[in-house]
């Protein structure tokens, strides 16, 4: 087992954001705190956790904010008050168009700089549902990646997840660690769906993720930290908390060892 100074804590932070961005940021600074209290360093938030509605409409765009904006620089506070990196989803403002937003998220290190960012590219027009009405899809060129404590990490949102070039790029570009912010709307099958892409996802790349999602009445919960051997190391529920797992780069090389299946591949990843 690696010594205790070889091990980072990584938590995922779930809670449902509502229409209220100062609540949402009073709730995040809360759940912070207590990740930080049990040893988090890195703690990722859901998609859409400045503002959120269960219906997509104009007051998204009004309540849409710049990529450095009063949501980024109070995360930036925060992270650098506790010491943490921090990533979350918000909802930017486009230039140019003022009936859409982008779908973002934001790393903030534990100095308070915005290290890494990352526009959705893959939106949610499935399930009956039509993300792209409100929603500008980023561009298809992104690998976010960052530095965080011998780990290289990775960001991807949600939907994302459902389509495995995009983590695969993302390995690519060093990473092995992806965090994965999320809204994953509650429905038959949805939640089977999640668990089984998230540990797929970790699986088949020999990479931790940390998939932090919204609570319910929307949100499916489940928010977990996989290792590369695909094993939960925590999960939280339904509830509004937060989980908190210790992960470390000698993991990843050991399972790379057993597992080489990244060397072995005979198929890159190119865009269409």
């Amino acid at each position: 087992m690696e010594a205790q100074e070889d091990r980072s804590a990584v938590a995922v932070a779930q809670f449902a954001p509502g229409d209220d961005t100062a609540r949402n940021l009073d709730e995040m600074a809360r759940l912070a705190g207590e990740a930080a209290n049990r040893g988090a360093l890195l703690v990722v938030f859901p998609e859409y956790s400045s503002y959120f509605t269960p219906e997509m409409g104009p007051d998204w765009v009004e309540h849409a904010q710049g990529l450095r904006g009063a949501f980024t620089r109070t995360l930036a506070e925060l992270a650098g008050e506790l010491g943490i990196h921090i990533v979350a989803g918000m909802i930017e403002k486009v230039p140019d168009d003022e009936k859409r937003v982008a779908n973002t998220l934001v790393a903030l290190s534990d100095e308070g700089d915005l290290v890494a960012h990352y526009r959705k590219m893959h939106l949610y027009d499935a399930f009956g549902m039509r993300e792209s009405d409100w929603v500008v899809a980023g561009p298809l060129d992104q690998t976010p990646v960052f530095p965080w404590r011998g780990f290289t990490v990775g960001l991807q949102t949600c939907y994302d997840v459902r389509f495995p070039e995009v983590t695969r790029r993302l390995v690519d570009a060093g990473a092995d660690l992806v965090v994965l912010p999320a809204e994953w709307v509650r429905g038959p099958l949805k939640e089977a769906h999640w668990r089984t892409l998230v540990t797929a996802r970790a699986i088949e790349n020999t990479v931790y993720v940390a998939a932090a999602g919204q609570a319910p009445p929307v949100g499916a919960g489940n928010s977990m930290v996989v290792d590369p051997m695909g094993v939960e190391l925590v999960t939280v529920g339904e509830a509004t908390d937060v989980g908190v797992a210790w992960v470390a780069p000698a993991r990843v090389a050991e399972v790379r060892r057993v597992n080489p299946a990244l060397r072995l591949r005979r198929f890159g990843v190119a865009g269409l």
